[in-house]
């Protein structure tokens, strides 16, 4: 029932990801939290140039989608 927003939102995410992610997340969390969001909005202003931008998305495999919830 909670809302993360910004990097405590990353955080969280790391660490319900399991292992190894939940080191990184637990890493991160020792990072005061200005900082940790200052790095976040860093990213998110370069995201398209780090990591590409397209005007679809892929569609799930019908072995992904059997993953997902309804």
């Amino acid at each position: 029932g909670r809302c993360y927003r910004r990097s405590a939102a990353v955080v969280r995410l790391l660490w319900l990801l399991g292992f190894p992610w939940n080191v990184c997340g637990g890493l991160l969390w020792c990072i005061p939290l200005p900082l940790r969001n200052l790095g976040y909005r860093m990213i998110a202003r370069v995201r398209y140039r780090l990591f590409g931008k397209h005007e679809t998305c892929r569609m799930p495999s019908p072995e992904e989608r059997a993953r997902l919830l309804p």
